[in-house]
């Protein structure tokens, strides 16, 4: 049932744009709302958290993954190689803690600290803390003095933690859909609001003006238990399926098929809780999926299953204005 809904849903945002006309009248109630609620932050009538390190947001301002998660790790990783010490909070969609917030580890569990800022941990190391206040995830890391910035995965709408630069991420494919705000399209907030970020990062398609180009590369597998490496071309002339479980699984199938290998696609709902049922196919000679969906199913992988892991890669001078950036904060 999940899938359909996800499946409606993307039809109506992306593809079939007459439906979603009959919901406008919603869409402009919420996008009143999310104007007024803005403006009560902007005014001090609903308290702002700042903290005592310079705060980058990476987000976006539509529903659903656009590749902040890759941009995140990729900016974690120059930021240290550039002398800077971060750390990393995030929502933890999902997570089942019972305490918030919560500290992130390398062998932590995807069903109780979310499985995006599990993957962020696993590859970068860096400390990571989630929670539903960010502030209070922030002020956790904090007690390693040695952090001097903090990088929140998401969160351009959690206007209780101030930023000091904000970073949107767009899926330069799909980009706003219909252009309609939710719920009868995929928009958070208006998009008159990219208007007032610091950078627009286009995940793959065409950048358009003032946006910086980034690709998602990836060309070899990881085996689930065995950790072999492959390179994807020894899978085009096996029996395979794909799945993704992201926000726009298609990206994925679409990296496989430039790799030359041809599978048999499974999309998943965003963040979708996966069974040892939704990843076993008896007749593959391999299963292949994201590194971010291997981290909720390695415990109950086999053999046939594979990951995927990609690098994001920026364009031009993207790091050196950012980092010009922070030190003026």
């Amino acid at each position: 049932m999940q899938q359909l809904i996800a499946k409606f849903v993307d039809e109506v945002w992306y593809k079939d744009h007459f439906i979603g006309t009959w919901l406008m009248p919603l869409s402009f109630i919420f996008r009143d709302v999310t104007r007024f609620r803005r403006w009560l932050y902007k005014k001090g009538y609903k308290s702002v958290d700042k903290l005592p390190v310079p705060v980058i947001v990476v987000g976006n301002i539509t529903v659903g993954g656009t590749g902040k998660t890759p941009v995140v790790i990729y900016l974690v990783e120059q930021l240290i190689a550039a002398g800077y010490t971060p750390a990393v909070i995030s929502r933890g969609y999902g997570g089942q803690s019972a305490t918030w917030p919560a500290r992130v580890n390398v062998d932590s569990d995807a069903a109780i600290i979310g499985d995006e800022p599990l993957l962020i941990a696993q590859q970068t190391g860096c400390p990571v803390a989630v929670g539903p206040v960010r502030a209070d995830s922030a002020r956790l890391l904090l007690e390693n003095a040695s952090i001097d910035v903090i990088i929140s995965d998401d969160g351009l709408q959690h206007y209780a933690l101030y930023r000091d630069i904000e970073i949107v991420v767009i899926d330069g494919v799909r980009r706003f859909g219909n252009n309609f705000c939710l719920p009868s399209g995929p928009l958070r907030e208006p998009q008159e609001r990219i208007q007032e970020v610091d950078f627009v990062i286009c995940n793959g398609g065409e950048a358009e003006e003032n946006e910086i180009l980034m690709q998602l590369e990836g060309g070899d597998a990881v085996n689930m238990q065995t950790q072999e490496h492959k390179p994807l071309a020894e899978f085009r002339d096996m029996q395979c399926h794909a799945l993704a479980g992201i926000g726009n699984p298609q990206s994925f199938f679409d990296l496989l098929e430039k790799q030359g290998v041809v599978c048999q696609a499974h999309p998943f709902p965003d963040h979708y809780a996966f069974t040892e049922k939704d990843i076993l196919f008896n007749a593959a000679e391999a299963v292949l999926m994201t590194e971010k969906d291997a981290v909720k199913c390695r415990s109950f992988s086999s053999a046939q299953h594979w990951y995927v892991p990609v690098k994001a890669t920026v364009e031009g001078s993207f790091m050196e204005k950012l980092i010009a950036l922070l030190k003026t904060k």
